[in-house]
């Protein structure tokens, strides 16, 4: 358990969940972004329209799913059609608000490999884009949520399959559309993008956490705000919404 009794993961579901507007439309995928946009539905944002990248919009399942295509995902839906309903039509007119990622990397820039990982001469190829590189060229802007670890953490990813800011270059140049990646919330931190140079920066630690936690699990130096936060917890509303959306611990734990 973390301070205040929340675990790391239902601190980054709730300062997820903190980011997303009433009314706005928003992609997600399962685990932590789910859980995050049902406690935003739940609390500040009852009119958030939520998709699945397999044609899912506004599901209402009684616990978390554990792939796209566990049919627990489907549970109360308005609406289930496919891909091209979401990725080919929804994200391709630009009606996307904010798109919700995670990953095997996320480099400084924002770019998130979700292809392949290496140690050594061995290479373990992953599951592949699916509909992220659509989500994260498309959106208006993009929130990545991973565990915190300097392996996850690059200077630069090794294969870039969802793009933040190639090169560090604005994403005009590159035919991108949106902002990109505005946060990375990790089970340490929030983080956030410098808009000049568009390189990961700090912007809240989580309770019990030190400066050092942080830059010791991150593979390149992050620019330290003169006025660093610390994350907010859970309320204990927010807890009990959070553990009745996931009664077993299945993400949360």
């Amino acid at each position: 358990m973390a301070a205040g009794g929340a675990t790391p993961q239902e601190i980054m579901a709730a300062a997820a969940a903190h980011g997303l507007r009433d009314h706005q439309v928003a992609i997600i995928g399962i685990g932590l972004p789910q859980v995050a946009a049902f406690l935003a539905r739940a609390t500040h944002a009852p009119h958030l329209t939520l998709l699945l990248d397999p044609g899912i919009i506004n599901p209402e399942p009684t616990e978390p799913a554990m792939g796209l295509l566990d049919p627990r995902i489907w549970t109360g839906a308005s609406y289930f059609g496919g891909f091209v309903e979401v990725l080919g039509m929804e994200l391709q007119q630009g009606s996307c608000d904010v798109g919700m990622l995670g990953g095997a990397e996320v480099d400084r820039h924002g770019n998130v490999n979700t292809s392949l990982v290496a140690s050594g001469d061995r290479i373990r190829y992953l599951s592949g884009s699916g509909g992220g590189n659509d989500i994260a060229s498309l959106c208006q802007e993009v929130v990545i949520l991973m565990k915190h670890e300097r392996r996850r953490f690059p200077d630069r990813v090794r294969f870039l399959t969802s793009p933040g800011f190639p090169g560090g270059r604005p994403r005009e140049a590159w035919g991108l559309r949106g902002r990109g990646p505005t946060r990375v919330i990790t089970d340490l931190a929030v983080l956030g993008f410098d808009p000049e140079h568009r390189s990961m920066t700090l912007l809240s630690v989580h309770p019990g956490v030190t400066l050092e936690q942080v830059q010791a699990e991150t593979g390149f130096e992050l620019p330290i705000p003169q006025a660093l936060e610390t994350t907010p917890l859970p309320s204990s509303e927010e807890l009990a919404i959070l553990r009745s959306l996931d009664p077993q611990g299945l993400v949360l734990a």
